[in-house]
């Protein structure tokens, strides 16, 4: 399996920055095993900052308390790469940043990490909106560790248009 291509991300991202400014809305991004790569793909698209207003980079369970204020509890009940974790992660943005929107990534990119009940490539997702909603799912991803990667990229944005619309 191949990666998702650069310019599959830059069209997802700007059909999101589209939506985003159609609205007058700001999203923030909280990112784990994608370290960022959201928030690059989003800012390389002339104008974000209409839309674009901040990004976490929550790699380690205590950036994730600390920035975010992920309850300890759910981290030691669910674990990182959870469902209830990355809605955590996307609601705790919502609280911490001016935003309308904030999308989450917590996932095993690998190659090591995983385990038979959490196997490379699981990776969740959490939406939320500052009218209240909050979403999450979780999918499976195969290939090597850039090929789950940018498929998980590519998810976190399809998510976020599915959800505003």
């Amino acid at each position: 399996m191949a990666r998702v291509s650069d310019d599959e991300l830059r069209r997802l991202a700007a059909e999101l920055g589209d939506k985003l400014r159609a609205r007058g809305w700001m999203i923030a991004t909280v990112e784990s095993c994608t370290g960022g790569w959201i928030g690059e793909v989003l800012t390389a698209i002339p104008g974000s900052s209409a839309w674009y207003e901040r990004g976490f980079i929550t790699y380690a369970n205590a950036a994730k308390v600390d920035l975010l204020g992920v309850p300890a509890d759910t981290l030691a009940t669910y674990g990182a790469v959870s469902e209830e974790t990355a809605r955590a992660m996307a609601h705790g943005a919502l609280m911490r940043s001016p935003v309308h929107a904030t999308l989450a990534v917590s996932g095993i990119a690998g190659p090591d990490g995983g385990t038979p009940q959490k196997p490379v490539g699981m990776v969740c997702y959490g939406w939320a909106l500052n009218d209240g909603t909050l979403m999450s799912s979780v999918c499976r991803l195969d290939g090597d560790r850039e090929e789950i990667r940018s498929r998980a990229v590519a998810a976190a944005l399809r998510g976020m248009i599915e959800l505003i619309g």
